[in-house]
């Protein structure tokens, strides 16, 4: 049996909002490790949202997530998965301690976080059990397991101190990066593990930062091009494959489900900060936290609720 992790990120660009990394693992046979595990999984699962029938969508986040459906499918997907690990949150504080434990706590000084243990996700509990059920049976049908998801959420304020400390966001993300790398090697090496990074930005070569990571293995370099570059690491019994991948969020099942989770989480903290804004005047109109309307929302909050005082190193992001 081999591991496949995939890794993924959502908010790298944004000046609102935080920036959030997520991981999904899986346990497959080996023949299946270059399969197309949506054709493998077609029974309980589809990368695109026409004729769903029930099934649940993974896919890039970019595409499961718009303006006009919000985030039903990411919802529907990332719950339905955490049922399959027997988790059950019902609110988005309890999402994060699943996800993110150790990011939690840095949320109490945050005016627009507070209270959110109290706010219920919108979960349709019959049509997630009826979903995470057949996706658990199509798994085992084919000797797959999901073993782990977890994540990285990077608020504003604990992102601009990274950004001060290490002086490029690039790095910044590569540092979150290895953390779930570093969680896949320390739970799972004693397997064949192959993970799967959705690259960001042009950097090919990463020998440096994986031996800086992983001083004590041995490293091998088995490509390096502008679409994928691909390391191997070991020591004694232990072997890891890195592969980072333009474009991975679309053609890796566990990428598309890291997007997939990193964007939920995003998204949920961003209608935290939309909800309380907005209630101090429903006149504002809500963000995304993109670049060119972050700053919008920001003159509007300038603007038209002089009162409400907020602290820039929480709500805005540096470069």
């Amino acid at each position: 049996m081999a591991v496949l992790v995939g890794i993924d990120e959502a908010g790298y660009g944004p000046l609102l909002g935080p920036l959030v990394v997520s991981s999904s693992t899986f346990s497959l046979p080996y023949h299946l490790l270059k399969s197309d595990l949506w054709d493998i999984l077609k029974k309980s699962l589809s990368q695109t949202r026409q004729r769903l029938a029930g099934r649940l969508l993974v896919t890039d986040s970019k595409k499961a997530f718009s303006r006009s459906h919000g985030i039903q499918h990411l919802q529907r997907t990332v719950l339905a998965f955490l049922k399959c690990l027997g988790q059950e949150p019902a609110t988005s504080a309890e999402l994060m301690g699943i996800l993110c434990p150790n990011d939690l706590e840095r949320l109490n000084d945050y005016p627009w976080y507070e209270n959110t243990g109290n706010r219920p996700l919108s979960v349709h509990i019959t049509d997630r059990d009826i979903a995470s059920s057949v996706l658990a049976e199509n798994l085992a049908a084919n000797n797959m397991k999901l073993l782990d998801i977890n994540s990285c959420c990077l608020d504003v304020a604990y992102y601009n101190q990274m950004v001060s400390a290490i002086k490029n966001k690039a790095n910044v993300l590569f540092s979150i990066t290895s953390r779930l790398i570093k969680r896949a090697y320390d739970h799972f090496s004693d397997d064949d593990l192959h993970i799967i990074i959705d690259r960001q930005g042009g950097r090919i070569r990463y020998r440096m930062q994986l031996q800086q990571l992983f001083g004590d293995l041995e490293l091998r370099i088995l490509h390096e091009s502008a679409k994928n570059s691909s390391y191997e690491l070991h020591a004694n019994h232990r072997r890891m494959r890195v592969h980072f991948v333009v474009g991975a969020d679309g053609r890796f099942l566990p990428v598309s489900l890291a997007s997939m989770v990193s964007k939920y989480l995003r998204e949920l903290q961003i209608s935290h900060i939309n909800r309380y804004f907005l209630g101090f005047n429903d006149d504002l109109k809500p963000t995304a936290g993109y670049w060119k309307d972050g700053l919008r929302f920001i003159e509007d909050i300038r603007t038209n609720t002089p009162h409400i005082k907020f602290d820039n190193a929480q709500l805005i992001r540096c470069r």
